[in-house]
């Protein structure tokens, strides 16, 4: 457990980088989970306070993407520059078990 814990505290940047992702695969979820709440409520007012918090959703993704690509967690555009920022996450993944 020891060293776990002397492993975290050196990794703020990667910490940082780990909640944002959890942060950002969340909101996803919640956009998407909202559309098919859209798709399949029968009333105008319960689809209305649905589109409205869809928007606050998308917003929040918005966001956090907006803060990764800034931070260079997160290459929308660069697929490959990405590839390298997860192989880095998972070698330091594995290296955190030794």
């Amino acid at each position: 457990m020891g060293n776990l814990l002397q492993n975290l505290a050196g990794m703020s940047d990667m910490t940082e980088q780990v909640i944002a992702t959890d942060f950002l695969i969340s909101a996803k979820t919640g956009v998407r989970n909202y559309a098919v709440a859209i798709s399949e409520t029968a009333t105008p007012e319960v689809r209305e306070v649905l589109r409205r918090h869809l928007d606050i959703a998308i917003g929040m993704h918005e966001k956090i993407a907006r803060y990764m690509m800034n931070k260079g967690y997160y290459h929308v555009k660069d697929p490959q520059e990405q590839i390298k920022v997860d192989m880095k996450a998972a070698d330091t993944v594995l290296k955190i078990q030794k």
